[in-house]
């Protein structure tokens, strides 16, 4: 049983690849935890890419399934993002990105061919890919003082807390990744230390 903090993702990249009529569709699936990840994969494909006539995608995050985007690059309206992102969701599969780089053969595919392409493209990339479990996390940064460094790593250690970055000075300043379910009683043995801020970042 999962709890409603968890989700399906893939381990690590994966490719696949769909032809018709000449055309060559080249899926590449990604983990991605934030936006920002997006825009230098885009970039990275077209260098490598230079002479492909698309590069189309569509990506999810968070388990909510109203949090995605789609990009035709150029195809009509709806035959290349919805039909990956459509996969995604049909695999119950988030913190992804799908990118499908197509190179054109001459032949056009039509509205439906196009939609098969782009859609068996992606399945091919996800059937290469090791799914995984995992869950949404939390990031914090706490900030006290060198006296309280004791108090603050307990509690990084009794709830086994992944500490992403410290900086240890006079003043200290730690960020760490808690799983949503586990929030609140960590957030509550903070709350017992005195003088602490504790600041919410984001979600992933």
């Amino acid at each position: 049983m999962l709890f409603d903090d968890a989700y399906q993702t893939i381990e690590s990249a994966a490719e696949g690849i769909f032809r018709d009529k000449g055309s060559k569709f080249i899926a590449y699936a990604y983990p991605i935890r934030m936006e920002e990840e997006v825009k230098p994969t885009l970039i990275q494909l077209r260098s490598e890419h230079p002479k492909a006539r698309h590069w189309c995608y569509a990506y999810r995050l968070t388990p909510n399934r109203s949090i995605f985007r789609v990009n035709d690059d150029g195809e009509p309206s709806g035959t290349a993002g919805r039909p990956i992102l459509n996969c995604l969701l049909s695999a119950d599969l988030t913190n992804i990105l799908i990118v499908v780089v197509r190179y054109f053969g001459g032949t056009l595919l039509g509205v439906p061919g196009l939609i098969n392409a782009y859609k068996n493209a992606s399945l091919e990339a996800l059937s290469a890919a090791s799914i995984i479990t995992k869950t949404v996390n939390d990031w914090y940064e706490v900030h006290f003082e060198y006296l309280q460094m004791n108090d603050v790593m307990k509690v990084i250690k009794d709830e086994n807390l992944e500490v992403l970055n410290q900086q240890f000075d006079t003043n200290c300043i730690l960020k760490f990744e808690v799983r949503k379910a586990q929030l609140n009683q960590v957030l509550s043995k903070f709350d017992k230390i005195e003088d602490i801020k504790l600041k919410y970042l984001q979600t992933v």
